[in-house]
């Protein structure tokens, strides 16, 4: 098969984009999982955290289906939903548009610079979830908050929520943050175990300042990745909780892929939470491919310019978290 793709990133989180809205493609639920697996090794020649597939929404502009690197379907992506937000709009000559996913249709919408010469979008983050069997996670109560699960450590405490992907938030101290706890803990609930039976996104939160967070995320599906939209989402709400960052403010997250800015919005008993961001391309691409004998070939590929616009970014952002992050 043929096949037109965009490779692109959401705070260095980056995926491959196929457009069947435009081009027509149509792929069967095995074909989608295998292209994900053969396209996005990173041993291969185009490697990714993951596959967007755009396509036509019968109540929404366009809808997004999101495939992690091991042929998993996930129910939500914040870094990728910018980058389909990008497209869509663009695709449509828009500025603000609505796009299904999995759980609920979410609003897009383009945003002044984040920074010079980056493109910059806003997704909604929802629904926001509490409940354990949302998850699932399986403990003998309906939530957990800021709570122990010795299973898993003596010391740390955990705040359990989907938004609507599964995720298990811990807030940290630095020496923490650099030790192997991290991984030890998310290959756990990741392989086989008891706790999690479909597996959860396991952050660690570093509190840099008032209104700024550092968050490192292990990705059910990834692994470690440079970012993941609706961990700093659901890492923001926690901090919120905590009393360590305030509602309906800019919080600042940083990450080993840069910066987002997400704001809390409490209505009533529910939350929404706003993720602004890059929607950064690096190049598009045709691609031949035999799904088959498992083999592609990258038979044309234009580079974008607009990565040496977020480099600059990068560099500032590693530069601010070296000088704020203590112990």
């Amino acid at each position: 098969m043929e096949i037109k793709m965009i490779k692109g990133h959401g705070s260095g989180n980056d995926f491959l984009l196929i457009d069947e809205i435009t081009h027509g493609y149509t792929f069967t639920e095995l074909e989608r999982a295998e292209l994900a697996k053969l396209l996005c090794d990173r041993e291969s020649k185009l490697g990714a955290d993951g596959i967007l597939f755009v396509i036509k929404s019968e109540r929404a502009d366009g809808r997004m289906r999101v495939f992690n690197a091991d042929g998993s379907e996930a129910s939500m992506c914040g870094n990728g939903l910018r980058i389909v937000a990008r497209y869509l709009c663009e695709l449509l000559g828009k500025n603000e548009a609505f796009v299904e996913t999995m759980k609920a249709d979410l609003k897009v919408s383009k945003q002044p610079e984040l920074f010079s010469q980056v493109h910059t979008y806003q997704v909604e983050i929802s629904p926001v979830l509490f409940d354990l069997k949302a998850l699932p996670l399986k403990l003998n109560k309906p939530t957990l908050y800021n709570e122990k699960i010795y299973e898993l450590s003596d010391d740390l405490r955990f705040t359990a929520l989907a938004v609507p992907n599964p995720h298990l938030i811990t807030m940290v101290d630095v020496e923490t943050l650099q030790s192997d706890i991290q991984q030890k803990l998310s290959e756990k609930v990741n392989g086989p175990n008891e706790l999690f039976p479909d597996g959860v996104n396991v952050s660690f939160v570093n509190q840099l300042g008032k209104g700024s967070i550092y968050v490192k995320t292990f990705e059910r599906g990834v692994g470690f990745t440079n970012a993941c939209g609706t961990a700093m989402s659901a890492s923001s709400l926690v901090t919120c909780m905590q009393g360590l960052n305030e509602f309906e403010s800019v919080i600042d997250v940083y990450n080993n892929g840069g910066k987002v800015q997400c704001v809390v919005h409490q209505l009533d008993k529910e939350f929404q939470i706003d993720l602004i961001g890059n929607a950064t391309y690096l190049f598009n691409a045709d691609v031949s491919i035999d799904l088959k004998a498992g083999t592609f070939e990258v038979t044309a590929q234009n580079e974008y310019t607009e990565q040496i616009a977020y480099e600059k970014l990068q560099s500032e952002v590693q530069q601010f978290i070296i000088d704020n992050m203590k112990g």
